[in-house]
């Protein structure tokens, strides 16, 4: 194998697949990238075996074709210290890759691509385009609530479900919920239901940007898979069944307030310095036009702090985790929030009050 490249093309593909590579591996060629010289194109692939990233580079200047397993973090390393003035030759003799760039020299080890594992193809079952920005939205609205290393393997991911009308994403750690909606013109005759581990939603987010593009989700039994652009992402799917999400929004709130967002989320950060740092809990004191926020610490120390909201029902007490109102709040992108509630043993419903695509639920805690 031996190909010329910028080290502009190079870098950028890589530093997305090292991503996918995790630092600690049972099998040593799980920390290499499979790099595929042939036809004037360059393709890199990065697996954990539970995500896989295929990145493709063209025009490459390829004078013999080849494929090989390097280490990917240290390859990328080397591409990010080389300037720009000189291209990269690339070059396989023995079993070492030479990497030469203007007067720099570096040998590589390898592992044959023969060892390198492939993600199964599978019978796709649903095909799916969304807007990049859509699908990045609703995947930065709910992400945040996936459970981590959860006994329920099935909440350390996020629900991706498609009827006729809608897709929509949904996370829980069973504290909270998170839930975002974007209407389709065709969608899934019949209900699908697929579990995507977090790891999978992370690195997919990050491929992700603000433009109108098209991205392309195949959703099969085992794997979801996207194309965006120049590279192919593929997941494993969580086997499990999602909790019913609907049973655990709160209906028949007669307590509504309407809140500015950003004063609300400075104010709950201010108290939350001063809550116990295991639970996190504060005090939120509801009257008339006004939200009151408490909180203590086994220290003896407190917060008090206030805001004024648009409120006129009756006065209640309820007490929630700060970490997971902050995190709602920094999800939400409007001025104004809505928040639902009805007694201090009920889950709160929060929204924007202007955009339904997206809505919040948060248990209370017992201070």
């Amino acid at each position: 194998m031996k190909l010329t490249i910028s080290r502009e093309s190079l870098l950028t593909p890589l530093q997305s697949i090292a991503g996918v590579v995790e630092k600690k591996q049972t099998m040593p060629v799980l920390s290499n990238v499979l790099l595929v010289a042939e036809d004037n194109t360059l393709t890199l692939t990065g697996t954990n075996m539970e995500v896989e990233l295929v990145g493709r580079v063209t025009p490459v200047h390829v004078d013999q074709p080849g494929q090989i397993t390097v280490p990917a973090r240290k390859l990328a390393d080397i591409c990010r210290a080389l300037g720009d003035e000189a291209p990269i030759e690339l070059s396989l003799e023995g079993d070492r890759l030479h990497l030469r760039c203007g007067a720099s020299h570096f040998t590589l080890s390898t592992l044959p691509a023969e060892h390198f594992p492939n993600v199964e193809d599978e019978a796709e079952s649903f095909r799916l385009e969304l807007p990049q920005k859509e699908l990045g939205r609703m995947l930065d609205a709910t992400a945040f609530a996936m459970a981590q290393q959860d006994v329920r393997y099935y909440l350390n991911g996020l629900l991706m479900e498609v009827d006729k009308e809608h897709v929509r994403t949904v996370a829980t750690d069973g504290h909270r919920l998170a839930m975002a909606h974007l209407e389709l013109a065709t969608g899934c005759p019949d209900l699908r239901q697929v579990i995507v581990p977090r790891k999978g939603v992370l690195e997919l987010a990050r491929l992700l940007d603000d433009v109108d593009t098209p991205v392309t989700l195949v959703i099969g039994d085992n794997h979801l898979r996207a194309t965006v652009g120049a590279y192919t992402f593929t997941s494993k799917l969580i086997e499990g069944k999602f909790p019913d999400y609907n049973r655990v929004i709160p209906r028949g709130g007669d307590k509504v307030v309407m809140a500015d967002r950003a004063t609300l989320k400075n104010t709950l950060q201010r108290a939350g310095i001063l809550s116990h740092e295991n639970i996190r809990g504060v005090r939120l004191n509801l009257s008339p036009n006004e939200l009151q926020v408490f909180a203590n610490n086994p220290d003896q120390e407190q917060a008090e702090d206030a805001l004024s909201v648009d409120y006129q029902g009756e006065s209640l007490q309820i007490g929630f985790n700060v970490g997971y109102l902050v995190d709602v709040m920094n999800a939400l992108d409007e001025d104004q929030v809505k928040i639902t509630l009805s007694n201090p043993n009920s889950s709160a419903l929060i929204e924007a009050q202007n955009d339904n695509r997206c809505l919040y639920v948060v248990m209370p805690m017992r201070l």
